[in-house]
């Protein structure tokens, strides 16, 4: 959507969108206070990216988690997938498919206070905090490369700005919001489709960008890749290729106050050779951007779509790497003996975890996978931990309980898909004290116990609903974004079918104990 300053237009629009199908509030107060309600912002909850939910914002105990009822679903109007997770804050849920559009609903009944179209698809959870003086914002990004402000209240476009002239760019990380900064990830799609020898492999390289929250105004971006693409050779069809390119950053950045610093896991190269910074984590100074360390936890990882066949096409790199980048955000966790450590998943199923005090020396790794990475990755979208554990879902099945401090295996507990249904655990986990919250291909909510690995509660999504806003609607595989707890309530977005026999969905759930 394109709105010049000043103008209503966008407003009216988004105020509108939906309505023939919604379920309208009856009326839209104002948001108030954002901290005096529970909320589940963004996309890893907290600062650290630690994606748990203490207690007195959880609002459930193991005991109230086993008794979970649905209270109300929403049908997202004509998607096929639920790409958004499902953000609470002030007593409302901000959700997103593949429509391009952003909802805003009241978190207890499920009615629609406003709906917002962007210009691409939204792929990650929001944020909501301070923007224009006297305003709440909701910020996120779409699928062209841009990132929005909008009203929380109402949905009125605030600012927005393209993050990368890059025509590949893209936003798949949720923004960070700290003291009156927002911090986000840029990634793209070029390795999709590049190894055609009529197109000019590769050019994108990933970024971090800080930018002024209340006018959208950059203050800094970071290349992961300092040295920009420039011409290599020509392919026999004449066409020129390029490098260094890749090192996309698709995970939300995690905030360290205490050292002033903001981390990344950063993607595979698309051209030989890899350069030192993908495949790695990284650290920024969140006043400048200037790199302060980086460490790479895999070496040589080359590779673009389309390169698994013979003969391998001119465009792809000589020497193919196994396409195991971070697409999960690393998680900072303090030891009970003082030290700091940022535990990283990686799409291989390695787990790393990094000394933030020491450059980002490796103080442990661990492997989680007992079968071999998928195309997909074991581990994809990211883990969970409290003051114990590190909880990490499988493609291969099954959650995963590690140490943090030394990254021993406490339990592991082998989740079968449901009879003829997509096998993995892809998606992101969330944990409350005493549960570990895991959504799977098989289109299978389970809440497991952190002492054991035991299920304490499951619910299959992959069935028809009747919703709140009278939209058609149901669920499907769940793949990406993970589910989110707040104020007693558990929000699950069912539909993500980016797999082989991935099942189609559109439905928004929210259960209570009832």
């Amino acid at each position: 959507m394109r709105r010049l300053a000043g103008t209503g237009k966008a407003l009216l629009f988004a105020m509108s969108l939906g309505a023939a199908s919604a379920q309208q509030c009856a009326s839209n107060p104002p948001i108030g206070d954002l901290a005096a309600k529970p909320a589940w912002n963004g996309w890893g909850v907290d600062l650290r990216n630690t994606r748990f939910q203490p207690a007195k914002d959880a609002g459930l105990s193991p005991d109230q988690v086993s008794r979970l009822k649905l209270k109300w679903a929403f049908g997202i109007p004509d998607a096929k997938s639920v790409i958004g997770q499902p953000m609470i804050a002030g007593g409302r849920v901000f959700i997103s498919g593949d429509t391009h559009t952003v909802y805003s609903l009241d978190a207890a009944t499920g009615c629609q206070y406003w709906a917002f179209r962007a210009e691409d698809d939204v792929r990650n959870a929001p944020t909501i905090g301070p923007g224009r003086p006297g305003r709440s914002s909701l910020f996120f990004g779409d699928l062209k490369g841009n990132v929005y402000s909008v009203d929380a209240a109402n949905g009125e476009l605030l600012w927005k700005i393209a993050a990368d002239p890059h025509p590949k760019t893209r936003i798949t990380a949720s923004p960070k919001l700290y003291e009156g900064r927002l911090y986000i990830g840029v990634s793209s799609l070029e390795e999709v489709g590049s190894s055609d020898p009529g197109y000019p492999c590769c050019t994108f390289r990933g970024s971090v960008l800080a930018l002024d929250a209340a006018t959208g105004k950059p203050i800094w971006k970071t290349y992961t890749i300092a040295e920009a693409a420039k011409p290599m050779r020509k392919n026999s069809k004449g066409t020129e290729l390029w490098g260094p390119a890749g090192g996309g950053v698709w995970n939300s950045p995690t905030i360290d106050p205490k050292r002033h610093a903001l981390y990344v896991g950063t993607g595979d190269a698309y051209t030989d050779p890899a350069p030192k910074t993908t495949d790695s984590i990284m650290a920024l100074d969140l006043a400048s951007g200037k790199i302060l360390w980086s460490v790479q936890d895999l070496g040589g990882d080359a590779w673009i779509v389309g390169c698994d066949v013979t003969p391998r096409p001119e465009n792809c790199p000589k020497n193919m790497g196994p396409d195991h980048d971070f697409g999960a955000s690393p998680i900072l966790k303090d030891l009970p003996n003082g030290r700091s450590v940022l535990i990283a998943g990686q799409k291989s199923g390695m787990v790393w975890a990094h000394d933030p005090d020491r450059k980002g020396a490796v103080v442990w790794k661990v492997q989680t996978a007992e079968k071999p990475a998928s195309f997909a990755g074991q581990i994809v979208w990211g883990g969970a931990a409290d003051d114990q554990n590190a909880y990490f879902g499988l493609s291969s099945g099954g959650v995963v309980a590690l140490s943090l401090s030394e990254g021993a295996r406490k339990w592991f507990a082998p989740l079968e898909p449901a009879a003829g249904r997509a096998r993995g655990r892809e998606s992101a986990l969330s944990v409350i004290p005493g549960a570990v919250i895991s959504t799977g291909w098989d289109g299978v909510i389970r809440a497991l116990s952190t002492a054991d690995g035991r299920v304490l509660w499951e619910y299959d999504t992959a069935r028809p609903f009747e919703t709140v806003n009278q939209v058609s609607a149901k669920g499907g595989s769940m793949g990406g974004p993970g589910p989110t707890v707040a104020g007693g309530m558990l929000f699950v977005g069912s539909g993500f079918p980016g797999i082989q026999n991935g099942m189609p969905g559109n439905v928004l759930l929210a259960f209570s104990a009832e």
